[in-house]
């Protein structure tokens, strides 16, 4: 074959056209409906909660947050819930969903059995105040009770900061995840039947105090948590640590702290 040949029969090849493969057509996702019964309380025209049930059409990656939004927007305008960030982190949506402390924003609603209705209701152990919004204030006191805040009588060496190595910092680090949602608070069972208990989440942001090596405050904080509402109240239901949307080991946390009490050193 000659040079001139060869050369065409290249050019020929490299500019013939292709069959182009079909495009892919992704798999319609499906929606179905799902029925909600949600645990309502309006304190101007109710005697005491009851429960409304609602139909939604949904989708598996859909969240009960989602659920709920769409009840409000287009059904029923009047319920009420909190919720800000919705994803997760600002703890505002903590609720019971199924009998169990979540935050409706991260349960997604293919987890759940939807053959069945979902049936959403406030957390336990704090006053209701309207539908899913409860009252949280007594709950924040006992967050400020423990002085959850770094307490440092002497200024740092060079002036500047404190410096910890990585095992004083990963010594404490789990309980800095807590969100303050109560989920944790509000799934314990003493906390249900003794509103004065300090409650899981207050020993947890002690323990994240009483642990740090920077602070200079441990045994103000063992003393107030040694008191009879205090961390001997906890009767290791591990229910707190089911409960905590962001895997915080709560009971271990609780046990710590009763363990510093007991020898007296941090």
């Amino acid at each position: 074959m000659s040079t001139a040949t060869a050369t065409a029969t290249a050019t020929a090849t490299a500019t013939a056209p292709t069959t182009a493969s079909a495009p892919v057509v992704p798999e319609e996702i499906q929606s179905f409906t799902v029925t909600l019964i949600i645990r309502r309380y309006n304190p101007e025209v109710d005697d005491e909660p009851h429960w409304d049930d609602f139909d939604v059409q949904m989708y598996p990656t859909d969240r009960v947050l989602d659920a709920l939004h769409k009840i409000k927007w287009e059904q029923d305008g009047s319920l009420s819930f909190r919720r800000s960030c919705a994803h997760g982190i600002c703890g505002s949506d903590a609720m019971r969903i199924n009998g169990r402390n979540r935050l409706a924003c991260k349960t997604l609603i293919k987890d759940l059995d939807i053959t069945k209705p979902v049936y959403v209701e406030a957390i336990k152990g704090l006053p209701l105040e309207k539908d899913l919004i409860v009252d949280m204030e007594p709950f924040f006191e006992s967050f400020r009770a423990v002085q959850p805040f770094l307490v440092a009588n002497n200024a740092p060496t060079d002036g500047k900061e404190r410096i910890q190595t990585v095992a004083q910092r990963e010594r404490f680090d789990d309980t800095t995840k807590c969100i303050l949602c109560a989920a944790c608070t509000s799934s314990c069972p003493v906390f249900w039947t003794d509103g004065q208990y300090f409650g899981p989440a207050a020993i947890v942001n002690a323990h994240r105090f009483i642990f740090d090596s920077r602070d200079d405050n441990a045994a103000v904080r063992l003393d107030i948590l040694n008191d009879k509402e205090g961390v001997w109240r906890c009767r290791t239901t591990f229910n707190c640590t089911e409960a905590c949307p962001r895997g915080i080991q709560v009971t271990q946390a609780i046990s710590e702290v009763k363990q510093a009490m007991l020898r007296g050193m941090v």
